[in-house]
């Protein structure tokens, strides 16, 4: 059955198809062939910005948005694409992470932002990512992953890769953050350096954030390495030559001090949001609940969830089956559950109006056939979906799977989406959470000392070292400022 193409995927292979000459590259001079004209990213990067933001929700922080817009626009005109526009946006992530797309457009999640613990940090790894956009790596990088990517946020959960769909989906955030190649990365950590000096800025302190990644490598339990720092090249050695490059731009501009604004920093962050937001939903005993929505609904024991402001996606570890959790677009649930059937070029076999919970539902029983792009043979999925009217809110679930697999997987989407329940327990609904708190240190002594007086149980005081990129046998003197986070409730 034929697909109905997104616009932004017409418009990038039209894009690959309208490429005949080479073009200059902004930093390096040389000639090379360019995937799409500058025009055609700049539009690309307009069009995919919403759907970013629709997929990681924005955080709203107007003093830390200023600061990275007023000296993200000073480096962008010094930068090798000053005619440029350059757009910024803090990403309601707590993955740790910073990332860019064509035409301008940088992102840093709350999550990197609170683990920052100075301007300086801040500016390097914002020069790092405008590197990426004025040498023109996010276009090629991103062109190529682009197909599969828009597929997913589209919403089109019944693709013809469902089993990749499957996997993508437990990879969550990950999906964007792609991984450049060494020489990438190399040329962007020399334009950071470059970018951040340029502006006044220490930018050694970039390169002592590359400690992080080594912190990160080795536990476990901090996942979402930042782009930047992949594990390619290795970050010992991109620790030192950014050294290098950073002594190297302050000694050839010799300017009596450098900008590190380490407690202006801090203080800014003070309240953040620190990891998880329950009040964009949580899990507590595989049940999902939405304090803002207002609703919860179980999942299968052992399947894992993945929760997004555009859809929730729960998934087994084997990858054959998905449950997706989503609004329904329509007037009345009619029109949405044919708008969805038309949108996802789904074959309706089935179709009966239910209750859930007094709740009035459509339900669905799907198929689509379509051509596996590894071996050519056709296959097909089955898609069992129901439509939900909460007070005039309208919702779906869709459970999918392979047709053969589509029995053994049925009484678990039925007992998740019959389960569907208006939330009214106010325990589950008065929830907040946890935030950075930024503390003086007393006396001088060491950090595991100051967490110590500052009533920081033991069970978390690594997790604080990890959040000012310290050890807890750091020396730290009465006075410095310090992070650790509390006051949320589950």
């Amino acid at each position: 059955m034929k697909r109905k193409l997104n616009p932004l995927i017409v418009l990038f292979l039209a894009g690959m198809l309208l490429i005949t000459a080479c073009a200059r590259n902004p930093v390096t001079g040389r000639r090379q062939l360019m995937l799409m004209s500058e025009n055609q990213e700049i539009q690309l990067g307009a069009e995919y910005d919403p759907q970013v933001i629709a997929m990681f929700g924005e955080y709203k922080h107007e003093p830390l948005l200023n600061l990275i817009r007023e000296k993200g626009t000073e480096m962008g005109k010094i930068s090798h694409r000053p005619h440029l526009q350059y757009h910024f946006r803090i990403l309601d992530s707590p993955v740790i992470n910073a990332f860019a797309v064509p035409g301008g457009y940088i992102y840093l999640t709350r999550g990197i932002l609170a683990h920052f613990n100075s301007e300086a940090e801040l500016m390097g790894v914002l020069g790092h990512e405008m590197g990426h956009i004025t040498a023109r790596h996010s276009v090629s990088r991103q062109s190529k992953a682009q197909l599969g990517q828009l597929l997913l946020i589209g919403g089109m959960i019944a693709s013809e890769a469902f089993r990749d769909y499957a996997a993508y989906a437990m990879e969550g955030m990950q999906l964007l953050f792609l991984k450049y190649s060494r020489d990438d990365e190399r040329e962007a950590d020399r334009l950071g350096v470059e970018y951040t000096t340029k502006i006044g800025y220490d930018s050694q302190k970039f390169a002592e954030f590359f400690q992080l990644l080594v912190r990160m490598n080795l536990a476990s339990d901090h996942a979402g390495i930042p782009t930047f720092l992949s594990t390619h090249p290795d970050p010992g050695d991109r620790y030192n030559t950014v050294s290098r490059l950073a002594l190297e731009w302050k000694d050839s501009l010799g300017l009596d001090s450098w900008k590190v604004n380490e407690n202006n920093y801090l203080q800014m962050i003070d309240g953040l949001v620190y990891g998880e937001d329950p009040r964009q939903g949580y899990v507590d005993g595989h049940v999902f609940y939405h304090p803002e929505l207002r609703f919860q609904f179980p999942f299968p024991t052992g399947w894992r969830l993945e929760n997004s402001p555009m859809q929730v996606s729960i998934s087994p570890q084997d990858g054959k089956a998905l449950i997706v959790f989503t609004f329904a677009r329509g007037n009345n649930l009619e029109e949405a559950a044919q708008a969805t059937a038309q949108q996802l070029s789904l074959n309706v076999q089935e179709t009966r109006r239910s209750t859930i919970n007094g709740m009035p539902a459509i339900i669905t029983l799907s198929t689509q056939t379509s051509q596996n792009p590894n071996t050519g043979q056709q296959q097909t999925i089955s898609v069992l979906s129901a439509f939900i009217d909460d007070s005039g809110s309208y919702y779906v679930f869709h459970g999918v799977s392979m047709q053969e697999d589509f029995s053994g997987y049925r009484s678990q989407f039925e007992s998740t989406m019959n389960r569907f329940a208006k939330l009214t327990d106010r325990s589950r609904i008065e929830v907040t959470p946890e935030r950075i708190i930024v503390r003086r240190v007393e006396r001088a002594g060491t950090l595991s000392d100051a967490f110590r007086s500052m009533g920081v149980p033991q069970s978390r005081m690594e997790e604080f070292s990890f959040l000012n990129n310290m050890e807890l046998s750091d020396r730290v003197e009465a006075g410095q400022l310090v992070k650790i986070a509390g006051g949320g409730s589950r």
